[in-house]
């Protein structure tokens, strides 16, 4: 086979020219949690009396919680911002009533998840009443709407960055199922139509909004009555909601983790099978070990990182050479001279393809075959439709 094991199957730290490969190919994530903070959040989820009693509103903010954490970790250059709605306070860029940004002042972004945030957002409930307040924003003989300004608040949140290099989600955490239930008439009918328009405009921007149902173990959350609407679901993916939905608030904190978590790519590489036809692919590293990163040496008084030079003296004349050194080799009573370009480019046999020899069976794969850690390959989302076509390359 005609490549360089060391520079296919190489990590992508071992790669320079990969880093810019990599923040090309991967997309920043902007989030806006959306909590419903209406007086029934503070309901608790289980009968009186339970020693596991707690509140749809604090089952929201433990999961906003872990999130952040997963974030910091995993992908730190997201970015977030954790919206209130039904609140009695209210502080946004729109002055829209009802709603509460807790991570935006003055600005017009959001923020990364930091430690100051996390910490700050974890003594919130505690003092939530007393600074925010909760109340419902969506009142009967009146044209107040909050979770149409929360939808709004959320878009303009969102406005930064286009489709194509950031991924842009609503979560909204609730256990209300009809917003509008108290509210009849015509009154009714408007709110509905522009609620589900501003949802339809933000999703017609890229933006995605995602339903996270609360409710009590004897109740039922039913999204027909309104979120249907909202979400666009219909058929089977009406019917497949709740279940599905019900599987993710049983552990929300590995949903959401998982979430965070990318396919890892390190290249790509074309594979020749015969007569001109190939496709491309993606490499993938599975598993790596972890290892130590660098020493870094610092200047004992202005810990100052330090910089190795070497030097090269002639053993004859004791002169410092100028010239790289040279590498040889004895052919013939001849030493043949190479310099360390030459002996790039040997090394180098092929330009990092795979091309198919032939078949062989799986009893002729043998363990000591796998020198490093297996790379996974797979045809690249943007090759001539061979999705269902993967194999497992050892490197």
């Amino acid at each position: 086979m005609e490549l360089d094991p060391d520079d296919v199957f190489r990590d992508d730290e071992d790669d320079p020219d990969n880093e810019l490969y990599q923040e090309r190919e991967s997309t920043k994530e902007l989030v806006v949690y959306l909590v419903d903070a209406s007086p029934k959040m503070f309901s608790t989820t289980c009968p009186a009396g339970d020693q596991k009693d707690e509140t749809h509103f604090h089952i929201a903010l433990s999961i906003i919680s872990q999130s952040l954490k997963t974030q910091i970790i995993n992908r730190s250059y997201d970015e977030v911002a954790i919206c209130f709605f039904n609140t009695r306070e209210k502080k946004n860029l729109q002055d829209l009533d009802a709603v509460f940004v807790f991570n935006v002042a003055e600005r017009e972004h959001l923020d990364r998840p930091t430690a100051r945030l996390i910490k700050e957002f974890d003594r919130l409930e505690e003092r939530f009443m007393k600074e925010i307040g909760s109340q419902y924003g969506i009142v009967s003989g009146t044209r107040e709407n909050s979770l149409f300004n929360a939808l709004w608040a959320a878009q303009a949140l969102l406005r930064k960055g286009s489709a194509k290099t950031a991924d842009k989600r609503i979560l909204l955490f609730t256990n209300e199922d009809d917003p509008f239930g108290k509210i009849k008439g015509a009154t009714k009918i408007d709110m509905t139509r522009t609620t589900l328009q501003r949802a339809k405009d933000a999703q017609d921007l890229g933006i995605s909004i995602e339903l996270l149902p609360l409710s009590r173990p004897d109740e039922d959350f039913n999204v027909s009555l309104f979120f249907a609407d909202l979400l666009g679901l219909e058929g089977d993916d009406l019917a497949q909601f709740l279940p599905s939905a019900g599987e993710k608030l049983e552990d929300m904190k590995d949903q959401l983790r998982k979430r965070m978590f990318k396919k890892r790519i390190i290249r790509r590489i074309t594979f020749s099978i015969a007569n001109g036809l190939s496709i491309e692919l993606n490499t993938y590293a599975l598993l790596r070990p972890t290892t130590p990163g660098t020493i870094t040496w610092l200047d004992s008084v202005s810990n100052r990182p330090l910089k190795t030079e070497r030097s090269f003296i002639c053993s004859d004349t004791g002169a410092l050479l100028q010239v790289p050194p040279k590498r040889y080799q004895s052919y013939k009573n001849e030493n043949i001279k190479f310099s360390l370009e030459e002996l790039s480019e040997i090394k180098k046999v092929s330009t990092g393809h795979l091309r198919l020899l032939g078949f062989k069976p799986l009893s002729c794969l043998k363990d000591y075959h796998n020198l490093r850690p297996s790379t996974f390959v797979f045809p690249s989302d943007e090759g001539s439709g061979w999705q269902h076509f993967h194999f497992h390359c050892p490197a």
